[in-house]
């Protein structure tokens, strides 16, 4: 039997390994071919996007490559599809 016990875990700060890959290391495992989709209020975006507009209070869809770069932003998730449909990327789910 195995029994975690959290005063350890709180002095064990593990850094997950996915966190320290180069841009080389992570587009071999695939960070290139990869995309998700999150939603996002338009106040946020402002702080994100500087050379843009966005309505505070709208939710727009935000499309960012697998390494953070932001590809696309919409008001819809059907025009997430429809942009992804010519593209060489995979859509991931976030939980």
């Amino acid at each position: 039997m195995f029994e975690k016990r959290n005063d350890e875990a709180a002095t064990d700060h593990v850094i997950h390994p996915l966190k320290s890959l180069t841009s080389a290391q992570f587009a071999a495992l695939g960070g290139d071919a990869v995309a998700y989709m999150r939603p996002v209020s338009g106040a946020l975006l402002g702080t994100m996007i500087h050379d843009a507009e966005f309505e505070a209070e709208t939710e727009y869809q935000l499309l960012m490559s697998a390494d953070g770069t932001p590809l696309l932003v919409t008001d819809t998730e059907d025009a997430v599809t429809d942009w992804l449909g010519d593209k060489n990327l995979g859509l991931a789910t976030l939980h």
